[in-house]
């Protein structure tokens, strides 16, 4: 039998803006709801409620782009959570002939984007988002693109957490990539490394098995003066607080192949459930892609330095493997990465 609340709330979906009240009740509940367990129920019927309204079966797929309604682009700004948007030339560069960017709708939130993803068409498998991101780059024609890059996942309503769609957009964006440029045959990420840095910190012993002494001392060469000089490994996580070891170009390159291995060591660590501690990497995981390469200093902005000392991933989706790894990471837990990532968390 269904709760009196539940049978309350089912008729909001009657009203214009019903559905979007409910979105957001949501997402005032999620604050409280670990404090309060009395909210719990209420909490989990909103969850199924909205389930069954967002199945992907009634959400729209539509391209965004700069023609696009000019309070529609205004969300994109908003809610755009992994590279901000910083002015109205940085979005248009996003829009431009070269990228794509496609969202989900929901016909009751003809406005309210629910999740997007942004694209660069390209020749390459792309190593860095400040070039992603350039807006005086030259623009690339599309029409010999051979590799689409998602460089930008968002999700927008935090009152649907827990409703899953992320899967199934991309999979609609490659078919109607795959539709409109025959020539693509490379389809990848470049993506975050969210928590590494919170990981790293939270676990000594990686630093002791990243970085050898070699390294130690390759780094102590390339100091400068007025620097406290690491003994050992444990001692890297306050010489790299100062983010200002990113511009010395000499002591960015003796870091490198540590920081590197610590990267390929955080991507293959699991977590609570044996699934990856990474959460971007259970994403893409468990939609079927492949741990494909480790960029160093791609993303040297403020935020990509404080969540991962700049360094950035490559997810591969690779059509003939992608049905084999989703099965493999649902039934153990096993993680798809190439040769070379196992090959440096290893060293």
């Amino acid at each position: 039998m269904r709760s009196s609340r539940l049978r309350i709330l089912t008729q909001f979906n009657t009203l214009p803006q019903g559905v979007k009240f409910l979105v957001d009740l949501r997402a005032d509940l999620l604050r409280y709801v670990e404090t309060d367990p009395a909210l719990r129920s209420l909490d989990r019927e909103l969850e199924t409620r909205l389930s069954a309204w967002f199945d992907v079966g009634f959400l729209e797929l539509q391209r965004i782009t700069w023609s696009s309604p000019a309070a529609l682009l205004e969300k994109l700004i908003e809610y755009e959570a992994v590279h901000e948007i910083r002015s109205w030339s940085d979005l248009k560069n996003r829009l431009d002939s070269d990228r794509r960017c496609y969202a989900f709708f929901h016909p009751r939130m003809p406005m309210e984007p629910l999740i997007f993803v942004e694209v660069a068409l390209t020749d390459h498998l792309a190593d860095n988002v400040q070039t992603l991101l350039d807006e005086h780059a030259p623009v690339f024609d599309a029409q010999r693109a051979s590799t689409a890059i998602f460089y930008s996942i968002s999700n927008t309503q935090i009152g649907l957490r827990g409703v899953s769609f992320g899967n199934f957009l991309l999979k609609r964006v490659v078919d109607d990539l795959k539709r409109d440029y025959p020539r693509l045959i490379s389809f990848a990420t470049l993506s975050p490394l969210p928590s590494l840095r919170r990981w790293s910190e939270k676990t000594p012993d990686a630093w002791q098995q990243a970085f050898n002494q070699a390294d130690i001392e390759r780094i102590k060469r390339h100091l400068a003066p007025e620097t406290p000089t690491p003994e050992g490994a444990d001692d890297l996580p306050k010489l790299l607080a100062d983010d200002r070891w990113a511009n010395d170009e000499r002591l960015a390159r003796a870091l490198q192949h540590g920081l590197t291995r610590l990267a390929a060591r955080y991507l293959l660590a699991t977590g609570k459930g044996g699934r990856p501690y990474d959460p971007v990497a259970r994403f893409h995981l468990g939609n079927g892609a492949r741990i494909e390469r480790l960029n160093y200093l791609a993303d040297t902005s403020a935020r990509g330095r404080e969540q991962s000392y700049g360094l950035m991933v490559n997810y591969l989706y690779d059509p003939d493997t992608i049905e084999t790894n989703v099965e493999a990471f649902s039934r153990s837990g096993e993680i798809a990465a190439a040769a070379a990532i196992r090959r440096s968390a290893r060293d």
